[in-house]
């Protein structure tokens, strides 16, 4: 079974992605050029109301699996008041030299150089230097990291260690019928076959990873589980033929598992114990196999039934609804089904066999079970629905406007001209008017107000790389494809002829992204 990660869901959570920003590169006019296009749309205010020190007017919900965020909250950017803004709904900058704070009375500190001043980083105590590449965001993790085959991390989850001891347990009672003169060895020999059987279960998930690379389909990683292994796809398949041989490959890699054991059984004596062992791999992955193949998501036979239906209806969310609810009827019959089997005696043993607390484990494996498949079909159409608003998601739309200040401009007035702008974001720029860096809106939190007028904006600002500049017209899963690929809390958004548009803040991208969610539930 596999998982697709193709939602483009922002992340959050890493303090990496807290230390990185993007500057867009606004050329300075005069002081009388007070109106600039911007942004065709702003969904914030324009004149931003003042913040205190410390407390952000908003925090940005988080969400495990999405573009990064800034988790401080949000910096309003001002210096001015609200009616002051009103009159000048562009960006304003001034070409006449910085102007010189006035020398601080003589009970107060002489400013001196920003870089002592505080530097607030999102949950994180560290200074970036200047010209340091920003940081990429952790790898994902979940478990203990056994390798990277093909490149993909493989994670063995802290679940797994409890299934094994379960399979180790369970397998040793089997193997003490077969071969009651093993005694306590056969708990080795049981541990040796749950070792054998999850690295079964890997070639399994190694068979989605090595098609998911043949279509050019990033995979995040493998993690082997409770209850078997996910590969986390982070992105759909774009033509149903696709969809349905990246399902296929891992049933298809168990059944040939299961045959080769099958063959190997051949070769060995059936009452010794690499007969038992051989015997026990062949059934396991022929069930595998058949239990994957079964028709209704999140199991492989769901991705190829949504597959089918993509194909006769041309439309992939149609596939993706069908599977889902057929996911859930299954769940319901694992539910009811799997213990009327076991006591019927179908699956191998006679009720008169079975205890009290083989039939009190056997319906609980069933509520288990049809409970990941329930969540899983749930889960998947849920994010099949939102895949479709998307492109609600545009950078067009969501860009803060900005205004460009020279590097030694203090920050309190470089917030009064932001306010006076209606502008939400901060450019240093030189004296060319070419962009330096952003001014980080989590450092500008934690300056207090007394001190802004000694503190350049240049010491609050994150020097800006190439994959921190993003094109105006991206939309959807590209817009997300691209803040994943340079994690960051602002990005320059560029015309494609070069002009400058504004700057986008991730914090924005999460917020529209967790209303979409909202807004179309499973």
């Amino acid at each position: 079974m596999d998982e697709s990660g193709g939602s483009g869901q922002p992340r959050s959570g890493t303090d990496e992605a807290t230390e990185r920003h993007g500057e867009p590169q606004v050329p300075p006019t005069s002081a009388a050029d007070t109106k600039r296009p911007g942004p065709e749309r702003d969904e914030h205010p324009a004149g931003p109301t003042p913040t205190e020190p410390g407390e952000p007017d908003s925090a940005p919900a988080s969400d495990a699996t999405s573009a990064p965020t800034d988790t401080t909250g949000e910096a309003e950017t001002h210096g001015g008041s609200p009616d002051e803004a009103r009159k000048h709904p562009g960006p304003s900058t001034d070409s006449t030299p910085e102007p010189v704070p006035t020398p601080p009375p003589a009970d107060r500190p002489t400013p001196v150089d920003p870089a002592p001043y505080p530097r607030t980083l999102a949950q994180s105590g560290t200074r970036p230097g200047k010209g340091q590449p920003p940081r990429r965001g952790r790898e994902p993790g979940g478990g203990l990291l056994m390798g990277r085959p093909f490149g993909v991390p493989v994670y063995v989850a802290p679940s797994w260690f409890l299934v094994a001891a379960l399979i180790t347990w369970v397998f040793g009672g089997q193997i003490d019928r077969v071969l009651p003169e093993l005694g306590a060895l056969r708990y080795l020999v049981s541990l040796f076959f749950a070792v054998a059987f999850y690295a079964s279960v890997l070639v399994h998930e190694l068979a989605h990873t090595v098609a998911a690379l043949r279509f050019k389909l990033p995979v995040r990683r493998i993690q082997l589980q409770f209850f078997g292994g996910v590969s986390e796809i982070e992105k759909e398949s774009d033509t149903p033929g696709r969809e349905f041989v990246l399902a296929f490959v891992g049933p298809l890699l168990s059944l040939v598992l299961s045959g080769v054991f099958y063959l190997a059984m051949q070769a060995v004596e059936p009452g010794t114990v690499p007969g038992v062992l051989l015997a026990g791999l062949m059934i396991s992955n022929l069930i595998v196999a058949a239990f994957n193949l079964l028709p209704g998501l999140p199991l492989d036979g769901g991705r190829m039934l949504r597959a089918v239906v993509w194909k006769i209806t041309g439309k992939p969310m149609s596939g993706t609804i069908a599977a889902a609810w057929v996911g859930r009827a299954l769940a319901v019959s694992v539910l009811i089904g799997l213990p009327l089997l076991t006591q019927s005696g179908a699956l191998g043993e006679t009720q008169d066999t079975m205890g009290g607390m083989d039939t009190v484990t056997d319906a609980l494996l069933a509520a288990i079970l049809a409970a990941i498949i329930w969540t899983g079909a749930g889960n998947s159409l849920r994010m099949a629905r939102l895949r479709e608003h998307l492109p609600e998601l545009r950078a067009r739309a969501l860009t803060r406007r900005a205004v460009p200040v020279e590097t030694n401009t203090p920050l309190s007035e470089a917030l009064r001209r932001a306010n006076d702008a209606g502008a939400r974001a901060l450019v240093v720029v030189d004296a060319h008017g070419e962009p330096l860096s952003l001014v980080r809106e989590a450092a500008i939190v934690g300056v207090p107000e007394h001190r802004r007028p000694w503190v350049a904006v240049s010491g609050l600002a994150q020097d800006l790389t190439d994959g921190m500049r993003v094109s105006a017209e991206l939309a959807g899963e590209d817009l997300l494809d691209a803040l994943r690929a340079a994690p960051a809390t602002e990005y320059l958004v560029v015309e494609d002829s070069g002009e400058i548009y504004g700057v986008l803040s991730a914090a924005d991208v999460e917020r529209a992204f967790v209303k979409a969610m909202a807004r179309h539930p499973s």
